[in-house]
């Protein structure tokens, strides 16, 4: 069997217009893009997430695919997606992993490297007036 070699790329981005730090929410998209380096074609199957705010809180996911698909990717191709996250802090970290297997039904788990998610300083700065 041939290795598989897959490469995710994260690039967080917050959101500003649909964050409010007086309610304590900020949300991020995120831009996901695995690349299938390998010489099989891969589907991804499963994905686990684990978002951690900056006072310790952990949510974790558990679900079918991305974005309602189970994408097959070809060898030498990228696969992208844009999805959310939104924490009650304006710091935390995103980090999982992704089920793949291969067209003989072998499974492997990809690494999802951590990354972190930062709302700017000035945004999270409570604005005193909103609070009367």
């Amino acid at each position: 069997m041939k290795s598989i070699s897959i490469q995710v790329v994260a690039e967080p981005n917050f959101v500003p217009e649909q964050s409010d730090a007086n309610q304590h929410k900020f949300v991020w998209s995120y831009e996901i893009s695995i690349t299938n380096n390998s010489e099989e074609i891969i589907q991804l199957l499963h994905r686990y997430w684990r978002i951690t705010d900056m006072h310790g809180r952990v949510e974790e996911i558990n679900g079918v695919g991305v974005i309602g698909l189970q994408p097959l990717i070809k060898p030498g191709k990228r696969f992208t997606y844009t999805s959310f996250c939104q924490l009650l802090t304006p710091k935390g970290t995103m980090e999982g992993t992704y089920e793949i297997q291969n067209l003989d039904e072998k499974r492997f788990k990809i690494e999802i490297p951590k990354f972190i998610l930062t709302a700017p300083e000035a945004y999270t700065l409570v604005d005193k007036s909103k609070l009367h």
